[in-house]
Order: C-alpha cells, then structure tokens, then sequence
C-alpha cells in the first residue's frame, strides 16, 4: 500500500514540474512561428544593400599579391617618390580606400553616395545608366559613374589627375589611369571590394587587388580635419 502511494505522488510531482515548464516556457509573439523568429539576417536580405559603414584593412602596398609590373616611366616614377607630399590634398580614389579609418555608404536607387572619415571626402556616384561627361577636366577623384551587374556595384572611374600615388608606399600612375570598383555584399557583415588597375602609362597590363570590408554596426563617422594639430607639413621640401 506505501509503495502504491509513493508512485502516485511521484507521477504527480512529475506533472506539476511539467505544467510549470509549459507555463512558464518563452512563447513566440501571436501569429509568429518559431522558425519565423530566426534573426532577419539569416534570411538573405542583406543581399545588394551596402548601406552602413564599413571597414577595410589598412592597405599601404596596393600591389602586394597581385601581377603589378611597371613601365620603364612606371619604375621611374616609383624611384623618385620621397613620400614628401602634402599630407592635406586630396590622396585619390585608390589611397582613399586604402585607410584604416571607416567609410560610410548610402545606397538609393539612382546614387550611391560613399563617405570617407579620413581627409573628409565624398564621393557621389550616379547608377541611373549615365556614362561620363565628355572631355572630362582631369581632377583629383575624377569622375564616377556606376551600375549595378546583379547584387554587385560596378563603378567606373575616369578623368583623375597625376598628383597623387596608389598607395602609402608610393606605387605611382599617370593622368592614363582608369579604374574599375566592383562591391558586392557578401554576407551579413562583410562586403567584398575590388579594383582593378588600367593605366598603360605606369603598367605593362591591367592588375586588380581585392579585400574584405566589415560591417560596423552603431559605429558613426568622426570629424576628420587634417591641418588641425598637423605638424608634417612644415618639414616637407617644397610644401607652404
């Protein structure tokens, strides 16, 4: 008789832990099914948006890994460079994404505009299908225009003067240079990015360098304002 009874507790014991776990269990929000509440980034619809800000690994040797090889003129120039440049003009397309500092994009449907912390530019790109403007004044970020080719952005770059280098370690080009960006989207927090290299001038054949960009959730642009606190300038030969 004791052992029939201490089973009956038992099993209601049993029930009672069970009834509680039911009640107490998170319960998914009304008409949401559990599979419904994977997070949004599982679904793909990260797909062809690079809106956000980003950031890329600091690259001071553009050519480092690639099939790089200079012109005669190529070499010379890259003989010649001192590193004494003004360290507040403009630095180009190719240096520009080559910084450390964190770049912002905003996408719509007929431009895409990209930010950059340092030196404090921008660059606003038309993807409506325009080509570039004829006989284009050769400019230190010259002239963008894009497209999309799937989920990835296209950008063309034409019209860009001499003055500036490829990179930090003073890979050089001339008023030839063409590029070619391409930026896709390829994961929840990463975006691939591209470029590729035409300038006969400065190399015997077109060469292309990639990298990885990451996604920085609540990080925000600073202000970046180069002659503030700057003390290369003054020890620079030919520089005022």
């Amino acid at each position: 008789m004791r052992r029939v009874l201490f089973d009956r507790f038992a099993e209601a014991a049993v029930v009672e832990v069970l009834l509680a776990i039911l009640l107490f269990a998170p319960q998914p929000a009304a008409g949401q099914s559990a599979a419904a509440k994977a997070p949004a980034e599982d679904n793909g619809a990260w797909k062809g948006d690079l809106t956000g800000v980003w950031q890329g690994p600091y690259t001071p040797d553009l050519t480092r890994g690639t099939q790089a090889a200079l012109t005669p003129w190529g070499q010379q120039q890259f003989e010649l460079f001192d590193g004494k440049m003004d360290p507040c003009l403009p630095v180009g397309v190719t240096r520009q994404a080559n910084a450390p500092d964190p770049i912002e994009i905003v996408q719509t449907p007929n431009r895409v505009v990209i930010l950059y912390e340092s030196w404090h530019i921008f660059r606003s790109i038309p993807t409506d299908g325009r080509d570039h403007p004829k006989n284009l004044d050769p400019t230190w970020f010259g002239n963008s225009v894009g497209k999309w080719d799937g989920d990835t952005l296209v950008i063309d770059v034409a019209g860009m003067n001499d003055k500036t280098r490829l990179d930090t370690n003073g890979h050089p080009h001339s008023d030839q240079l063409h590029l070619t960006e391409r930026l896709r989207r390829t994961g929840p927090k990463t975006m691939s990015y591209e470029v590729t290299v035409d300038d006969p001038k400065a190399y015997t054949a077109p060469w292309k360098q990639s990298r990885v960009f990451q996604l920085k959730p609540g990080l925000e642009l600073m202000e970046y304002v180069c002659l503030e606190n700057e003390k290369d300038r003054a020890h620079l030969v030919g520089v005022k």
